[in-house]
């Protein structure tokens, strides 16, 4: 959500961003943000130069301006998948391609086959650590009590074990960054574990508010953020 071709997004201050959704929440009355942990990916900066570049320039941003606490990074692996090849459906499933006209497909005797299926080679860029390092910091704050609740921006369902884990010890709000539904994994009951658990969805107006300034120190906003 936010980012990509929406200037007023990018420039994000995480601190304040955690301390506005903690502020609303009525079960956490007299909560206050301890520690930010941010978990993200460097841009490859032989494909997108320019994107790596203010990347660094906002991770510089946010140390600066003391708007996290600690900042761990995964990393992007490049290869080649075969697949299917599928178009997107009306509720965002894959629908396998059939032949159809002008590209059919026969078999040796020349009749037309309908139910073949097209095997295509991509170029597949995947993020590597971000949900483990998120996973890993979670626990690892538990084991050393440096929190008594914790917020999650994420809606990867790859959290849900050390996410269930947490509840058992301490309240957990779930907050959803994409414009997708919230992970079924990532759901639960506001009452299981320690109870006092909480989801909602980020807001255009969440972002928008949560702006670090156009200047801190020697470092500038990037134009378009």
């Amino acid at each position: 959500m936010g980012g990509n071709g929406r200037p007023g997004w990018r420039w994000l201050d995480l601190r304040a961003l955690a301390t506005s959704i903690v502020a609303a929440r009525p079960e956490w009355r007299d909560s206050h943000v301890a520690r930010v942990v941010y978990c993200t990916t460097p841009i490859d900066g032989a494909s997108n130069p320019s994107g790596a570049a203010d990347q660094e320039i906002y991770l510089r941003a946010l140390r600066a301006a003391k708007a996290v606490d600690e900042i761990t990074k995964g990393r992007y692996i490049t290869k080649i998948v075969k697949a299917p090849l599928a178009v997107r459906g009306p509720k965002g499933q894959a629908i396998l391609a059939a032949p159809t006209w002008p590209v059919m497909v026969q078999d040796p005797a020349g009749q037309p086959v309908p139910d073949a299926r097209f095997l295509v080679s991509v170029a597949q860029r995947e993020e590597k650590g971000s949900d483990v390092n998120v996973a890993s910091h979670l626990l690892l704050d538990l084991l050393h009590q440096r929190i008594t609740a914790a917020v999650v921006i994420s809606n990867d369902s790859d959290l849900a074990f050390p996410v269930a884990q947490a509840r058992e010890l301490i309240p957990v709000g779930m907050v959803n960054p994409s414009k997708n539904y919230t992970a079924g994994a990532l759901r639960g009951s506001p009452h299981a574990g320690v109870g006092r658990h909480w989801w909602r969805s980020l807001r255009d107006t969440d972002l928008t508010a949560a702006q670090l300034p156009v200047q801190i120190g020697a470092i500038t906003r990037p134009p378009g953020w």
